[in-house]
């Protein structure tokens, strides 16, 4: 089938077309460098403010260049500027930087470049961007305090079973009378981390390396990802966050005026997940036969009927891109919501699960002292 393409005010044109080759010049660029999607706002925010002001595409990319400190955000933005400046359209000099700019971000600036409505499509990548960007604050701010708070008490844990168990284990020595199991069990521990403490700081990379060998393996890969829109808690968290981030996006291509196929293979290279990059592939294949997509993504059994409804009656309708944007809303509102519900249960279930541990080190060191101070009293 051909790749479909957008009328514009400067004619046809295809937002995943091959681009040109990258000259010999280019060889020297910064290739390894990243800039951090919150900078990446900012710079697409200004950029959108300096050409809604009617300022030339050049002028506005020297501008905000001169603004910036030393650093890759800088670079590119300068080399950018070369390049339009050169010839190039600002697509095209997006385009060789795809680290920075990646492919969705290239094909929406396409699009608003060949509509002619380049400060609106800028405007509408800006507010993308952030709110993308909030979403990930959300979901990583829940995970670092509940990280820190285990890694704090496995520090403490290991120093009392190092240096506070072995201490009792030198008191006990001299009771000359069977230990309680749980005591026995405390001080075996205790042994084992003085000699193999290393272990307890080498379990996490290990843990962390096994994952990573597993993950690059096809099925792995795929059992990981299914595991994770399915484990108890979290799955609900990943499920909704994965189609707040596939509604965002989609909706936002399609009313840039990115075609549909092109859309979806945009937000199917964009997630992560590879059964979510399934069920993409067969929407692909549905629209191709004719069909909608609103059939193929309930089949998947990760989107709620709602959401296939809503998609269904988009369709029909003529206004898929506004109703992805509410569904977005929604499933955004509902994250956050989940979020803070998180919260709320991680930390009494962090305090419980601390305090227990330390209840059980109490209760096997001080029952044997216990029973020496009733045989000492009688």
């Amino acid at each position: 089938m051909a790749t479909q393409t957008v009328k514009g005010k400067r004619g046809y044109f295809n937002p995943l077309e091959d681009r040109e080759p990258e000259k010999k010049s280019l060889s020297l660029r910064i290739r390894g460098s990243r800039v951090s999607s919150k900078a990446l706002s900012q710079f697409t925010s200004q950029l959108a403010t300096l050409q809604g002001a009617g300022l030339p595409i050049v002028r506005c990319l020297r501008v905000l260049a001169g603004q910036y400190k030393p650093g890759p955000l800088k670079k590119t933005v300068t080399q950018v500027a070369d390049d339009v400046e050169g010839g190039n359209s600002l697509s095209e000099a997006l385009a060789k930087h795809p680290r920075v700019f990646d492919t969705l971000y290239a094909s929406m600036v396409k699009a608003g470049e060949a509509g002619g409505v380049l400060d609106t499509i800028l405007k509408r990548l800006a507010d993308f961007l952030d709110k993308s960007e909030k979403l990930r604050r959300q979901v990583i701010g829940m995970m670092i305090y509940p990280a820190v708070v285990l890694t704090v008490a496995v520090l403490i844990f290991v120093g009392i079973m190092t240096f506070v168990v072995p201490k009792f284990k030198e008191i006990f020595s001299q009771l000359q009378e069977e230990l309680p199991a749980l005591t026995r069990a405390v001080i075996g521990a205790s042994e084992w981390m003085k000699s193999y403490w290393w272990v307890i700081f080498l379990i996490p990379f290990a843990a962390f390396g096994t994952y990573k060998l597993v993950y690059r393996t096809s099925g792995g890969r795929r059992a990981i990802d299914s595991f994770k829109l399915r484990m108890p808690v979290f799955g609900v968290l990943v499920k909704k966050t994965a189609i707040a981030r596939f509604s965002r996006t989609l909706g936002t291509l399609l009313s840039s005026g990115v075609p549909i196929l092109d859309a979806l293979a945009i937000v199917r290279a964009s997630i992560d997940n590879r059964v979510l990059q399934a069920a993409l592939e067969r929407v692909q294949a549905s629209i191709r036969e004719g069909e909608g997509i609103a059939a193929p993504l309930g089949e998947s059994q990760i989107f709620d009927d709602l959401i296939v409804n809503m998609i269904d009656v988009g369709e029909e309708t003529g206004e898929l891109d506004k109703m992805l944007e509410k569904i977005a809303v929604n499933y955004e509102e509902d994250v956050d919501v989940l979020v803070k519900g998180l919260m709320g249960v991680l930390e009494p279930a962090l305090i419980v699960f601390i305090g227990g541990m330390v209840l059980v080190i109490v209760l096997s060191l001080f029952v044997p002292l216990l029973r020496l101070m009733e045989r000492i009293g009688k």
